[in-house]
């Protein structure tokens, strides 16, 4: 009698695990991220790119922007944002490179002209970055005070004297709106 009270609760068992659905679902409250809609467009990879450059995600930002030129092509606006996450990386030379070419696919953004400035004057190439700086400024209409603070200090560093005593300069990046940036000396 034993033997069938068991047999009937494994038997019962089986049939009640049958009727759940089972599996690894995910539930509203768990800890992991959810899955992947395919039938949704995703995100531009630009908008994703410049979201991480505020976060301060400076190698996920460059990821996201190389994934937007691979889906768009070299755009002067994916250029000029890999261009701008060098810049910001201290990858100099790139960024000279790519900011420059951006600009001969596209030399009306005055935030690519005012990027390649920075570039320039980091470089110590200060009479090449007041002549960008004067373009960026231009075409902007002189509305811009970053741009403008950038050709100040660029008339600035083109007037000292190359030869004397030099005095070491730091500069500090800082971000004024999606693709501008200010070069400001630190105390």
């Amino acid at each position: 009698m034993n033997h069938l009270r068991v047999f009937t609760l494994m038997i019962l068992s089986f049939a009640l695990a049958a009727c759940d659905p089972g599996g690894f679902g995910t539930s509203n409250d768990s800890p992991f991220a959810p899955d992947v809609d395919h039938s949704e467009p995703a995100v531009d990879g630009l908008l994703v790119g410049w979201r991480l450059m505020e976060a301060g995600e400076y190698d996920l930002a460059m990821d996201s922007f190389v994934r937007a030129g691979v889906e768009q092509g070299r755009t002067p606006d994916v250029l000029a944002a890999v261009g701008t996450v060098n810049l910001v990386m201290g990858r100099l030379g790139q960024a000279e490179e790519i900011l420059r070419e951006a600009i001969e696919a596209d030399n009306s953004l005055p935030e690519t002209w005012n990027n390649l400035g920075i570039v320039l004057m980091e470089r110590g190439k200060y009479a090449e970055a007041e002549q960008i700086l004067r373009r960026a400024y231009a075409l902007d209409n002189g509305e811009s005070d970053a741009i403008r603070d950038n050709l100040r200090l660029a008339l600035a560093n083109s007037n000292q004297p190359v030869y004397g005593d030099k005095k070491e300069q730091e500069y500090k990046l800082v971000r004024r709106g999606s693709s501008d940036y200010v070069i400001r000396p630190t105390p």
